[in-house]
């Protein structure tokens, strides 16, 4: 047996994650951004049986201001990722960056019982996670 400290995700998470509507304009998205660093945005579920979806800071650069396109015009179901990949809150944060590596990821939702508890991206991971081994 190893002596090595689990570290959770439920641990290094943020726990702050703003949630949008896909209706909502990229406009109106954007000035509902609530927390300080956030550089994404949940995209709620329509209904019970739909799943959630991620729009990044970067998505809106690229396909928005990059292409000239108007923040007040595009949809934010227009430039986010459906369904999200997510991860469990007690998944050990060295398999959470194994699988954000294998799929090239940079966050996503922290996920329990189907309902959106937080959000862990690479930094989390190596900045809270690294100082407690």
């Amino acid at each position: 047996m190893s002596d090595r400290t689990l570290i959770r995700v439920r641990d290094v998470m943020k726990p702050e994650v703003d949630m949008v509507d896909g209706m909502a304009t990229v406009s109106e998205a954007l000035a509902t951004m609530q927390h300080v660093e956030t550089k994404s945005l949940i995209v709620n579920k329509r209904h019970e049986h739909d799943e959630y979806g991620i729009v990044l800071i970067s998505d809106i650069a690229k396909q928005v201001l990059a292409t000239d396109r108007s923040p007040e015009r595009v949809n934010v179901y227009e430039v986010m990722t459906k369904p999200v990949i997510s991860v469990d809150p007690d998944m050990d944060i060295r398999y959470c960056a194994r699988l954000f590596e294998k799929f090239g990821l940079s966050r996503a939702p922290v996920i329990e019982n189907r309902k959106v508890i937080g959000i862990i991206s690479f930094t989390d991971m190596v900045l809270k996670g690294l100082c407690k081994l």
